[in-house]
This record gives structure tokens, C-alpha cells and sequence, in this order.
């Protein structure tokens, strides 16, 4: 018998000759990581005029790869950062599956602007960082149409990840707010899919997330995951809250797990802080361009304390305020005038607004202002650059800033301070041009309180954004501290960040997905509902369903009955505003009371005065209340 008879592929297509010419496609397990945008780096080669792509270094996506075992073939699936015509798609798709591993999600130019810069940038991502839109000048009111767009974008990438699909071994990891419905729709389509989800933005407290339109939708969708995880706990109990909030579901700890029930799943809940990739960081920081820089920056502010911002332009990342308290410092602190210099590097935002627009005009104006009234010839207090930089460059600045200050009103992690750390610990040639000796590295470091990384480095100087005061007061701070405290503050961040690392999230988070799948997969399941609506009941493997037909005929045969009711979510829908028994309810129970061959009796764990209340008309009715501590 020829292979091709007894291989299928998905959907019942039979596998060829060709397709099994590559062993890895049939044997490895795959992962099938699925975030809104793939980790390629694209440009039109002008000379011949096709596509060339290539890894982008910086993606957290491709970072992961560390993470995975080697037996593991990592599929990405997402959406390319420039629009590519109708007719190169296929041309393109096939570049990308074949050299890269990668399946792209190509969205019409319409649906990626209604879905990426409409409702995640508009709507979600303010949400998530507490912005409300309380009018129309301040923010995006909710538009239903983008949320319809969101819907199409996710089921398009449902299409690409169930392609991405080798066997039902595998495993789908899905990246961010932008695809919080993918979970329901693959749920949908292959109801025992392995399915992990992984929220990097924070997650709001329920008080702001119930504000939004469509919060029952995305929770929903979110619960057809095996694990869903979190950057710190703080998320994950907001999470808990709205779903015992709003969904009435509540969450149990069971050997050092947190997970829900879900229509008899249960669904796991992960904190797991991302880490950075230590040896990118240690490979760069040895890079002759990197060095030169160094050299470069040592030379340019000789003699200075260099306090260093590294931050995305963007109303949440708090560079005004960071600005303005740098500015108070100064006003307080006439000594450290003309000796300390704060270098502000903004990375270009992800996307244009008015808030962005706005934003930069704002940090531009007080640069130049505290420039012009503190600076001297020859002297910037505040060194600004909002342009895109080199990383090397950026290393270099990590290598030789004494302090590093971020200032974020709200931040899902930041990993600025981790890769600062990491560069100060810098390297033996690094160490002869900073002039110093490797085992006397120092790092200082200034974060918000509001941000993902703030509970695992607790050496730094915490501070509250919104107080200028108190962020002017730790900047002057961080100037006046001991090299034996800067020392002891490094080395515990630099032992932190070194052991998590973004290999150790991955291989954290795999573990808790495997482990889930496996709780999940001796279920029977059974599907109910459409579009949104849709739900995977789980039931144990022994489970029957009742038969109407077979439970009439058993009862019109015997002489004797004994019937069990319970209450809230069988003879009271579960989710039912008003828990008090209809008129018709009492009926019913009176019928089945009045027949002297019934006994009927309600089972609740709600208290004896409230049922005895409600029933107190039917008097041939038993009730077990509380459980069966009370009899009637």
C-alpha cells in the first residue's frame, strides 16, 4: 500500500507524494504562534521590484524561538506591515511559507484600518490603559462597525491558523487584545484544539472594563482558551473579577492553579512576566559599532550624570510628566546644574493621532523650554531625539546612563529596565572603556509604580507618575547614591533578569498549556450556540444524556418515584436576574406533589428562609436547604 492511501490531510484531502517530500512537516509537532503582526522585517527591492523579507531581531516573536525544544517546528501566523497587491499574494504566501515558516493574514487595506487603527487602537488599547472616552473630543466613542471589522480581521486569522494546523498534537499560541475572539471562532471549528492566549497590555480593573460595549463578547471569547496568561497578578484578579462580575463565574485554586469553569471546562490562568533575550543583549553589547558609540558617548558628556528615557511616543508612557519633574529637580537643586543631563529618546509611534500629534508638540515645547532657561553654551540639560535610531545606538546609551527613568502612567510590562540592567553589566571591553572594573557594575533605576515590571525589581525607586514632586525628588535622589548601593541594586535586578528570561516565559507558559490540554482532553464535548454565543460544553466521559422519551416511558412504568430537583441552573435558568419561582414553576411542582406515588424534593445550598418563602404553597414539597443541613 502507497503512503498517499493512508496519509489525509485537514478536511479530508489526501496527502501526495510531493507533500511528504520534507519528513519535518509530518513528524514534528507544530506551534502555531498567531499574533497580529508576523516578526519579518519587508522592502521592495528597487532594482528588480519584488518583495524581500527578512527576521526582524527586535520582535519579542522571534525572540521566543529560544524557548521552544528543538523537536517543536514553530509556525507564525499574522499580518505583513505593508499592504501587498491581490495578484503577488500568492507569490508571496509561498516565499514566506517555505523560507520563513510564516503564513500571512492579508487584510484588505479597509479592514486592517477599521480593525488595527479603529477599534484595537482606538477603542481597546486606551481601555486597557484606563483612557474612557467621557466625549467626543476625548477619545473614540464606541463605533459598532469597528467591532464588525475586528470580527472579520479574527476570522480571517482563524482560516490561516486552522491551515497552519498539522494534526490535532498541535499547539496554538495566540499574542494580544487584537485577537481576543480567535479563541471562540478555532473553538468553534475543532472544539478539542490545544489553545493558549497571552494578554501583553494590562487588563483593566472591572469598574472600567464594564464601560465597554461588547465586554460579554470578548470574555466569551477569551474562555474557549485552555490557558489564558497575564503579565502580573494584578491583571489576572481584574480579569477574575469581570468574569465573576459580569459572566457569574467564579474562580477556584487547586494545587497552586487558578483556573475557571467554563461549561465544564476549566480554563487556566497563567502570570507569567516576560523576559528579555539576555544573549541578543550580550552579542550587541560586543559589536564594534556598539563600542565606538560608547566611546563616542563617554567623550561627548564627560564629567556628566546621565540620566536616560527610552520610551515609545505615546500618551501612556509619561515623558511630559517625566519632563516636568526633571524640570522641578532643576529648579530645586541649583548644584546639579550643569552637571546632570537627561537623554530622552522617543521610538515613532506605532500609530498617528491626534493624541500622538499632540502628545510630541507637548514634550517638544518643554525640552525647549527647560533648555532654554537652564542650558548654558556648550550645556543641554535635555538631550531629545524622536526619531528612529539603531539598537546598537540605544545599547550604548543603556551601557553609559547612570540612572534610567520610566515614567509610564500605565504599561502592560516594559522591558526597558531589563535590558538596561543587562547592558550595565556590560562586557570586559565594554568595562576598560567605561573605565571600571566587572565586578563593581552599578545600574540605578527610577520606574512608575503603574507599570507590568515594577514588582520583580525591588530595588528600584518607585515613584507615582502623576507626582512631580515625588519623581523630582528621586531623580536627585538617584544623583546622590552610593556606588555600594547602586552595586547592591544591580546585583540583584541583574540575577533576576538573567534567570527570567524570554526562553524561561515560554517554557513557563508551554508547560502550563500542556498541562491544561491534558486536564481537558478526557472530556466528551458537546457544541452549543452560534456566532458569539457559541460555547464547548464538557462533560465527564461517562456522561449520558438524558433521553425525554426514555424517562416518560420509565415513569409511567413504576409505582414508586423519587424525584431530586436542584435549584439555580436547573429548575432556575443560572442566569436569571430574578430568583424567585414563577407562577408556572409552582404549578408544575404542585402536579408532580399531588400524585401520591411522587416524593419531590428541592436540593439547594441557598437558605431555609428564602425557599421556605418561595414554597410555602406547595405543601407536599420537600427542601433540603443549605446544603441538607435544614429538612422539610
Amino acid at each position: 500500500m502507497k503512503v498517499t492511501d493512508i496519509v489525509s490531510g485537514a478536511h479530508g484531502v489526501t496527502v501526495g507524494d510531493e507533500d511528504l517530500a520534507s519528513p519535518t512537516s509530518i513528524f514534528l509537532k507544530r506551534q502555531v504562534v498567531v499574533a497580529n503582526f508576523l516578526p519579518l522585517q519587508t522592502a521592495r527591492d528597487k532594482t528588480t521590484g519584488k518583495w524581500c523579507f527578512e527576521w526582524d531581531e527586535d520582535s519579542l516573536l522571534l525572540q521566543m524561538k529560544d524557548g521552544f525544544s528543538p523537536e517543536i517546528e514553530v509556525v507564525y501566523v499574522g499580518s505583513l506591515k505593508v499592504d501587498i497587491d491581490a495578484e503577488e499574494q500568492e507569490e508571496v504566501s509561498q516565499e514566506l511559507l517555505e523560507e520563513f515558516k510564516c503564513i500571512p493574514t492579508f487584510l484588505a487595506p479597509h479592514l486592517q484600518r477599521s480593525f488595527y487603527h479603529g477599534f484595537c487602537k482606538g477603542h481597546l488599547w486606551p481601555l486597557f490603559h484606563y483612557m474612557l472616552p467621557i466625549s467626543a473630543a476625548q477619545g473614540e466613542l464606541f463605533d459598532k462597525s469597528l467591532f464588525g471589522a475586528y470580527i472579520s480581521a479574527n476570522r480571517i486569522f482563524a482560516d490561516k491558523a486552522v491551515e497552519a494546523m498539522n494534526s490535532d498534537e498541535d499547539y496554538i499560541w495566540i499574542h494580544d487584545y487584537h485577537l481576543m475572539l480567535l479563541p471562540i471562532l478555532l473553538r468553534k471549528r475543532l472544539s478539542q484544539v490545544k489553545l493558549g492566549f497571552f494578554l501583553h497590555s494590562p487588563f483593566p480593573s472591572s469598574e472600567i472594563y464594564k464601560t465597554l460595549p461588547v465586554r460579554d463578547q470578548l470574555l466569551k471569547g477569551l474562555l474557549n482558551a485552555d490557558v489564558i496568561g497575564f503579565q502580573t497578578f494584578d491583571y489576572a484578579r481584574h480579569f477574575l473579577s469581570c468574569c465573576s462580575r459580569l459572566l457569574g463565574l467564579d474562580y477556584k485554586f487547586k494545587h497552586g492553579y487558578i483556573g475557571i469553569e467554563y461549561f465544564g471546562r476549566i480554563v487556566s490562568i497563567k502570570i507569567a512576566p516576560v523576559g528579555v533575550h539576555v544573549g541578543r543583549l550580550e552579542k550587541l553589547l560586543k559589536c564594534p559599532t556598539t563600542i565606538a558609540k560608547v566611546q563616542e558617548i563617554k567623550q561627548k558628556f564627560k564629567g556628566k550624570t546621565l540620566f536616560l528615557g527610552i520610551d515609545d511616543m505615546d500618551i501612556f508612557k509619561g515623558m511630559s510628566l517625566k519632563l516636568l519633574a526633571f524640570e522641578v529637580m532643576l529648579q530645586r537643586n541649583e548644584n546639579l546644574r550643569g552637571k546632570i543631563v537627561l537623554i530622552q529618546i522617543a521610538n515613532p509611534p506605532r500609530t498617528m493621532g491626534k493624541n500622538v500629534i499632540e502628545t510630541r508638540n507637548e514634550v517638544i515645547s518643554i525640552v525647549e523650554r527647560i533648555n532654554s532657561v537652564y542650558g548654558s553654551p556648550g550645556y543641554e540639560p535635555v538631550v531629545f531625539t524622536d526619531y528612529s535610531i539603531p539598537y546598537h545606538v540605544k545599547i550604548a546609551y543603556y551601557v553609559m546612563a547612570d540612572c534610567c527613568i520610566v515614567n509610564a502612567v500605565r504599561d502592560g510590562m516594559n522591558l526597558v529596565p531589563y535590558e538596561y540592567v543587562v547592558c550595565r553589566q556590560g562586557t570586559e571591553e565594554i568595562d576598560r572603556h567605561r573605565g571600571i572594573n566587572m565586578v563593581r557594575c552599578t545600574s540605578t533605576l527610577i520606574i512608575s509604580e503603574f507599570i507590568g515590571c515594577s514588582p520583580s525589581l525591588s530595588g528600584a525607586i518607585k515613584v507615582n507618575p502623576w507626582s512631580l514632586q515625588d519623581v523630582a525628588d528621586a531623580l536627585s535622589h538617584a544623583s546622590e547614591l552610593s556606588e555600594n548601593e547602586r552595586q547592591l541594586h544591580h546585583e540583584k535586578h541583574y540575577r533576576y533578569v538573567i534567570s527570567h528570561h524570554v526562553a524561561y516565559w515560554v517554557h513557563s507558559f508551554l508547560q502550563e498549556l500542556e498541562r491544561a490540554c491534558q486536564g481537558n482532553c478526557n472530556q466528551k464535548y458537546y457544541r452549543l450556540g452560534i456566532g458569539l454565543n457559541f460555547r464547548v460544553v464538557s462533560l465527564s466521559p461517562d456522561f449520558r444524556k438524558l433521553s425525554v422519551d426514555e424517562l416518560v416511558s420509565s415513569y409511567k412504568r413504576t409505582n414508586r418515584r423519587a424525584i431530586f430537583l436542584d435549584y439555580d441552573g436547573t429548575i432556575m435558568p443560572a442566569g436569571s436576574a430574578c430568583k424567585i419561582p414563577s407562577t408556572r414553576l409552582i404549578s408544575i411542582l404542585n402536579d408532580l406533589c399531588t400524585d401520591p406515588q411522587n416524593t419531590v424534593f428541592i436540593v439547594s445550598g441557598r437558605e431555609r428562609t428564602a425557599l421556605g418563602e418561595w414554597f410555602c404553597s406547595c405543601t407536599n414539597l420537600g427542601i433540603a436547604a443549605e446544603h441538607g443541613y435544614f429538612i422539610r
